[in-house]
């Protein structure tokens, strides 16, 4: 690599601000809060040729914008940052739970119909969160650690390469990890169908991340251009716990 890529490194690691970090943060949060609050625990169905109806999860429609979004972290502005937004992310969907499991619990004023509703669409159980959040860390940092090292490896080239195959792992184990945690055993989700959203949902995600690559390409280097940086994550500790960037 050149001269000119070790000093745009050596820059990228020197605390700065960014014109459009907090704004792409604001949205990776509130696309995942969406997607999890509105989509995750209803299946949905396509009938397919031959095949017959196909269930797939209803926030796979959405919920995949949220590993765009971190690719493009990750890419832009390097790992250590994407981390923050990730425990950002995960902070965020842990007081989306507790606050759930509050006004859920909390008793309706005499003569409000809607309690049992609010129950059926705000109350999921222990599991559904420790599901979710669990699927969400592990994923979101799988994501961002083989993107990183993609970059690494190909020495900036290829970028649809870095972003589907990140993808493709990140989502694989976040799918693997949330609907059997979450739903196995239960009514409703027989063995059968939950492997078949399983699959779903692994394979539209990392679909929709293929299709959106040209947007990706474009997201990515106007934002290198606007922000004047190019990290690549030669030396990073790629802990996720790792100090903040």
């Amino acid at each position: 690599m050149s001269e000119k890529v070790a000093a745009i490194e050596g820059e990228a690691a020197a605390p700065r601000h960014f014109r459009y970090y907090d704004i792409i943060m604001a949205a990776f949060v509130a696309i995942l809060l969406l997607s999890n609050i509105i989509g995750a625990s209803k299946p949905s169905y396509v009938t397919l040729p031959v095949v017959g109806e196909w269930s797939f999860g209803a926030g796979v429609l959405f919920f995949p914008i949220s590993y765009i979004i971190g690719d493009i972290l990750t890419e832009v502005y390097g790992y250590a940052r994407a981390r923050r937004v990730i425990w950002t992310g995960f902070a965020a969907l842990a007081f989306m739970a507790f606050m759930a499991w509050v006004v859920v619990k909390l008793p309706p004023a005499a003569g409000w119909p809607g309690q049992e509703a609010y129950e059926f669409v705000f109350g999921n159980s222990w599991r559904i969160v420790l599901a979710s959040m669990t699927a969400f860390w592990v994923g979101e940092f799988a994501n961002s650690f083989v993107l990183a090292k993609l970059k690494v490896w190909t020495e900036g080239r290829h970028l649809w390469l870095r972003t589907i195959g990140s993808t493709f792992v990140g989502q694989g184990l976040d799918s693997l990890i949330f609907y059997p945690l979450a739903f196995y055993g239960l009514a409703g989700w027989p063995p059968e169908q939950l492997m078949m959203v399983v699959v779903s949902q692994w394979a539209i995600k990392t679909a929709w991340e293929a299709l959106l690559t040209p947007v990706t390409y474009v997201v990515v280097g106007r934002l290198k251009r606007a922000e004047g940086v190019e990290v690549f994550d030669r030396d990073t500790n790629f802990s996720p716990f790792g100090k903040a960037a």
